[in-house]
């Protein structure tokens, strides 16, 4: 997910208008359905090359809207920090989500991803040196508590190789890309660098290219269905959408509609996966959603 993190864009104080509705429902939407989207399309395909294949797919909208801007060549910087972005943001934080919802249920595995926020704090702390409220501490704390609540109801806990410490890696990828694309969207605009992003997140990916295209092939159609959702939604239009819902309202204010997307992905997981949240997820999922809010309270 692009930067959310506190404090890393001015809030704006707007009120919702059509675009902006719908853009917060498209970003809503598209990712919360992305967690039980990757069990659906995990049945038929690896993890790995479920990844390229999807970011294959999106990359080509990526081309097409570069193409159709035409925006300036990034600097020879901009382009090492935007592949160091597509390699943690897209490539790797795809093949640590898609490995660990092989065992962890969707609705739990969007409610650890969505504390990279909080990580991203923590990040922030050591790397740039900023400073927080004690509450914002107190959240970092409950967000973890709540991640291993949630941890005890899924196969292997939080040990080191579980599918849940698979997920809580990915939302670590997540919250680094937020630090290092902060420059990246000021200087070349929110939908331009989230293109350029996708498109090194691609060219990581590649190397299981050709198993994705041969395993897309030979899929179930629920499977290939699961793929293009993927690829087109979340991927590509999910991206865009958020960007807009960054412009209208701030990352500070803009953070609060991503405490929807657990609610989504563990409503969605019924009746597309049949997975039923356990009280382990609820309370865990609480818990963590309530540290992040404590984490993006403005005083």
């Amino acid at each position: 997910m692009p930067d959310s993190r506190p404090g890393s864009v001015p809030d704006v104080p707007s009120l919702f208008t059509p675009v902006a509705l719908i853009a917060v429902m498209i970003t809503v939407g598209s990712w919360g359905l992305a967690f039980p989207a990757i069990r659906v399309a995990l049945d038929g395909m690896a993890p790995l090359p479920l990844a390229s294949a999807r970011f294959a797919l999106a990359a080509l909208v990526a081309i097409g809207w570069l193409a159709i801007r035409r925006p300036p060549l990034p600097s020879r910087a901009d382009l090492l920090r935007f592949a160091v972005c597509g390699g943690l943001g897209i490539a790797l934080y795809n093949i640590l989500l898609n490995s660990g919802q092989q065992t962890v249920a969707a609705g739990a595995a969007s409610f650890i991803a969505n504390v990279a926020p909080v990580i991203t704090v923590i990040l922030a702390v050591l790397f740039l040196k900023e400073r927080f409220r004690a509450l914002a501490w107190a959240g970092m704390a409950l967000s973890m508590t709540g991640v291993g609540v949630i941890a005890t109801g899924q196969p292997g806990g939080l040990r080191f190789g579980s599918g849940a410490m698979l997920v809580l890696g990915a939302a670590f990828t997540t919250a680094s890309y937020f630090v290092l694309q902060r420059p990246l969207v000021r200087r070349h605009g929110a939908l331009n660098a989230s293109a350029i992003t996708l498109l090194f997140g691609a060219l990581w990916l590649l190397p299981w290219l050709p198993d994705g295209v041969a395993q897309a092939m030979t899929a179930e159609r629920r499977v290939q269905a699961a793929l293009l959702f993927l690829a087109l939604l979340p991927a590509a239009i999910g991206y865009g959408a958020w960007a807009i819902v960054l412009g209208h309202f701030g990352a500070a204010r803009a953070a609060n509609f991503l405490y929807l997307v657990p609610v989504v992905a563990s409503l969605a997981a019924v009746p597309l996966v049949g997975e039923v949240p356990g009280w382990t997820t609820l309370l865990g999922g609480g818990l963590a959603l309530a540290g992040v809010a404590m984490v993006n309270r403005r005083p």
